[in-house]
């Protein structure tokens, strides 16, 4: 890369990391601090936490699209804007009902597409892949993060910290933006949007996969932390400032396999394959964790590392395959549609989560997210590799 384009890829990385961070922030600990809230119930306990992905679902590919046609950075200033004022909502709410609109709110910033068309924008074809796969690299890290320190924060200032925190991000991301992402990037690469491209987007069959793998995962992991936090309090009996001590081994582990595994399949062109074997994967360390509790803290450890491995593989390495997939005149209708299934996902992880959860337990609810996996495995089957399918992307960019 250029200076420029690490400049760029640091900024928007850190952005895209940054807002993921906020909304990751009250998953590791709402379910243990949700009954502070009037009309708190299991439901809308899962609604809560899912509530942001409805929005975002509604607004990514209207987004990704305008981002096209009137420059990615008012959008994503936008977005970062109706994030902001959604942590302010769910902070002063002193009801479950008041959290889901502010959670609502706070995914009408539905900048993800925006955001990684800017990336797209910002660094030359050879170097794409490098920028996605850093983008994704930080949702995993936002990730890791929020459940690390989640807990111990929300132990000292409660959930209303957490989301005054989350508004603060936003704030930071926006400044981001201007220092590390130079304005001229915007249209350094305009090309005309031709009509039928976003139905081009709509009936690539990788692309098509790609946002059913994103949507599946996101449910499964929303779905999970509906029931997870109570996992470490009742079967691994430790208090919320505790969870870092099962969080942090188990993501060192899990990042030190995941570079390994990624750097393996891209110089031997297997991403495909590497993506249908971590679902196999994030299969089985879900049904393991729905065991792993009747066995014992050491299981339920071993199960996470499984399970969180796989999640991190997968979060990783499934934008930069849309990104190589995408038409080159489409690539924010292609990630909007992406973004969108991801953020369904979280919405449909929500609600389905908290039903199973007030149904079946915490053991039923693992054993729904295998059930899932086993779905989602069967349908990747099909994925091509980039590398060997050049002559059907440019059937498509063609078309």
């Amino acid at each position: 890369m250029t200076s420029a384009e690490r400049r760029a890829s640091l900024g928007l990385a850190s952005i895209f990391g940054l807002r993921m961070l906020g909304l990751f922030f009250i998953m590791p600990v709402f379910t243990l601090y949700a009954d502070e809230y009037t009309s708190a119930t299991p439901l809308l306990i899962g609604l809560a936490l899912g509530a942001y992905g409805l929005t975002q679902a509604i607004l990514q590919v209207p987004m990704g699209m305008a981002s096209d046609r009137i420059g990615r950075k008012p959008i994503i200033i936008g977005g970062l804007i109706a994030f902001a004022l959604g942590s302010v909502v769910a902070a002063l709410s002193t009801s479950i009902y008041g959290v889901i609109i502010g959670r609502a709110l706070q995914g009408c910033g539905a900048i993800a597409a925006a955001v990684m068309a800017l990336a797209a924008d910002a660094t030359r074809e050879s170097q794409r892949t490098k920028i996605m796969a850093l983008i994704g690299i930080s949702v995993g890290a936002a990730f890791m993060l929020a459940l690390v320190i989640a807990p111990a924060v929300a132990y000292y200032v409660g959930l209303t910290g957490i989301f005054w925190a989350t508004g603060a991000l936003a704030l930071i991301s926006m400044a981001l933006l201007y220092v590390f992402v130079p304005g001229h990037y915007e249209h350094s690469h305009d090309r005309e949007i031709r009509p039928g491209s976003f139905g081009r987007v709509l009936h690539h069959p990788d692309l098509i996969r790609l946002d059913l793998s994103v949507l599946a995962l996101h449910m499964i992991l929303t779905a999970s932390f509906v029931v997870l936090p109570k996992v470490m309090e009742n079967s691994m009996h430790l208090a919320a400032p505790e969870h870092w001590k099962v969080y942090v081994p188990v993501m060192l582990i899990s990042a030190g396999l995941l570079f390994p595994m990624v750097s393996m399949g891209e110089s031997k062109g297997l991403m495909h394959r590497l993506i249908a074997a971590m679902v196999a994967v994030l299969g089985i360390g879900s049904f393991a964790l729905a065991d792993a509790i009747g066995i014992g803290p050491w299981a339920v450890v071993v199960a996470l590392i499984v399970y969180f491995t796989a999640f991190n593989v997968l979060e990783s390495s499934l934008p930069s395959l849309v990104s190589r997939f995408a038409p080159e005149d489409a690539k924010g209708a292609a990630l909007g549609v992406f973004s969108t299934c991801q953020f369904t996902g979280a919405f449909l992880g929500g609600i389905s989560g908290g039903i199973v959860y007030g149904r079946f337990g915490v053991e039923g609810t693992f054993q729904f997210c295998a059930a899932i996996a086993g779905l989602w495995f069967l349908a990747v089957l099909g994925l091509h590799s980039p590398g060997q399918n050049q002559a059907r992307d440019s059937e498509y960019n063609s078309a």
